[in-house]
């Protein structure tokens, strides 16, 4: 993989990695992906892509292939965990269209990850190249692998998540807290539970504490249905994608709810199961030619469905700041584009870590309406005075 110091280097072929890197070609630089993966496997749990995320990825031309395979959720519904009285009810699919400019999405990650891949050179991707090292200096950056290979690119983003290599290497190594929930994932096909109400919908089950709730939507064009459930448990404290989790130890966990949530646990066959991490908001993003993206700089729980979303705005808003700016103006730019960023996405961070918006209502055009293509970009002179707070 050929790389100079006028390359942009991204540490990571996520969501967010990808689309930065999507976003940054378009904007005129020479970049390389590096991943850690041998290939792109489907792993990885089905996502939301809320409005603002949708409308994002139509300014990528990403849109049109993620909706081949989505589904559209006709609302965003609240329900209470026993009594089943819904708290609040969101028209989405042509509602949200109209007044945000795009819908609602559910999708496999592994599906969207694939539409992203398709909008990026191939060649242009150095798989299996797990970051170790990252030494930055004025001339740029050089990235060690644990192959022993290296690579010396002008600028670096992080886009490496909750366990970033890159974040490590500006800020020092610091572990994720654990939270002390954990999650169940299930796919369900839509046809077993026909008999249910709102299978259409994006439902939340909120349950008697922030930690417990039951979140179910429609996938693969409404042909399967998604299960997310988090309730307290400090006993296992496994991160993973792919663990097996005990169907029984599921539908123990919820039998205080309402028959029409329990039916649905009733209908799994498998289910996986992983601990919940997280971070607090950081005060920075950027280090000279290095910045952060995503997880790696804002890593948040599902409560508010956002994250691969803000991973998303910030490649946007990463390559507006980006556009035409020379390596020696590469520092500046990044610092503008964190202080452009940081403020919402530690907003919707720590309103996650809460986990009561929408519960009882209330307005989300602060979040579905935000337009990563429009929204204002940051000036030397406010990233200058947001670096004296």
């Amino acid at each position: 993989m050929n790389t100079s110091e006028s390359t942009l280097g991204i540490v990571g072929a996520g969501i967010g990695g990808l689309a930065a890197a999507i976003a940054l070609r378009r904007a005129g630089h020479d970049v390389v992906v590096f991943e850690q993966a041998k290939q792109f496997a489907r792993v990885g749990a089905d996502i939301n892509l809320t409005p603002n995320a949708v409308r994002a990825l139509d300014g990528l031309g990403v849109g049109e292939a993620a909706r081949v395979t989505a589904a559209r959720p006709s609302h965003r519904i609240s329900r209470t965990y026993d009594s089943g009285a819904e708290t609040s009810r969101l028209e989405m699919a042509e509602s949200a269209e109209a007044r945000y400019g795009a819908p609602q999405l559910t999708i496999h990650r592994a599906d969207l990850l694939a539409a992203l891949a398709q909008m990026f050179p191939a060649e242009r991707v150095a798989l299996a190249r797990r970051a170790e090292r990252i030494a930055a200096d004025e001339g740029g950056v050089t990235i060690s692998f644990t192959d022993g290979s290296e690579a010396r690119v002008g600028a670096l983003i992080g886009a490496d998540g909750i366990h970033s290599c890159v974040r490590n290497a500006m800020f020092g190594a610091e572990s994720p807290r654990f939270t002390g929930i954990v999650a169940y994932r299930a796919v369900v096909p839509a046809e077993r539970v026909a008999g249910l109400p709102n299978l259409g919908a994006f439902t939340k089950w909120w349950g008697p504490n922030p930690q417990s709730q039951i979140v179910t939507f429609p996938l693969n064009r409404g042909k399967d249905i998604f299960i997310f459930a988090t309730t307290p448990q400090d006993s296992w404290q496994l991160e993973s994608w792919t663990a097996p989790g005990d169907v029984d130890e599921l539908r123990a966990q919820y039998t205080a709810y309402h028959p029409e949530a329990r039916a649905l646990l009733d209908a799994c066959d498998t289910v996986l199961k992983t601990a919940l991490y997280e971070r607090d908001p950081m005060p920075a993003w950027t280090q000279g030619r290095m910045a952060l993206i995503g997880d790696a700089a804002h890593p948040m729980l599902p409560f508010m469905a956002q994250g691969a979303g803000m991973a998303i705005e910030d490649a946007v808003v990463l390559a507006r700041h980006l556009e035409g700016v020379a390596m020696d103006g590469i520092a500046a730019a990044l610092a503008d584009f964190e202080t452009a960023r940081i403020e919402r996405a530690s907003q919707v961070q720590l309103g996650s870590r809460g986990n009561n918006w929408l519960r009882e209502g209330g307005n989300a055009d602060w979040v579905y309406g935000y337009d990563a293509w429009t929204a204002p970009l940051a000036t030397p002179a406010q990233a200058a005075m947001a670096a004296t707070v």
